[in-house]
């Protein structure tokens, strides 16, 4: 097995992803809990739920992790917010060099998706979080709100998908670029 894709989920959307890439690539997708040893992989593609702040198992997966002459390595983060608004693609950004070393960031493809959410299916912990945060920000005066917290707002309480398996096909491309320029 040259190839691995990784993802960490813990309510579903970032796993349909990885299935979905999975199944249209035929490289075998597994929980990053089950990891192997990554050293000899040609292809890492890692896609990470997005978690108050930080990309579900991106740090445990990848530290001390370089990747070796030859080696690839994708990341795709999946939130609920929109990635086209640039303060979110900027919150992602800091999340990411939070957690992976700078070499490892610059080495590789960087995606963003949408997810979804379902608050009745949060843990309590999550639900906490969630309702904290929709106090705060709804006590932001409006022309203060980023469209991130505006999408927030009008999410709050319900449950909503933003899933769409058509957003994977930049990443099979830059696959297919990166295949045929290493052939």
């Amino acid at each position: 097995m040259e190839h691995i894709i990784l993802y960490g989920s813990k309510y579903g959307s970032t796993r349909q992803y990885a299935e979905a890439l999975s199944r249209q690539t035929g490289i075998p997708a597994l929980r990053y809990q089950d990891a192997p040893n990554l050293s000899d992989k040609k292809t890492i593609i890692y896609l990470g739920g997005l978690y108050a702040g930080g990309i579900l198992g991106l740090s445990k997966t990848f530290r001390g992790f370089s990747l070796r002459d030859g080696q690839r390595l994708i990341i795709i983060t999946v939130g609920l917010s929109d990635p086209a608004h640039p303060e979110t693609r900027e919150n992602i950004r800091r999340s990411l060099q939070g957690q992976i070393s700078d070499q490892l960031l610059r080495s590789a493809s960087v995606f963003h998706l949408r997810g979804g959410i379902d608050y009745q299916t949060l843990s309590r912990g999550h639900r906490l979080l969630m309702s904290l945060l929709f106090q705060s920000v709804r006590r932001t005066p409006e022309e203060n709100r980023t469209a991130e917290n505006q999408e927030f707002l009008e999410t709050y309480g319900k449950k909503v998908t933003f899933v769409d398996f058509g957003s994977l096909a930049p990443i099979l491309q830059v696959m297919r670029q990166q295949d045929a320029s290493a052939q």
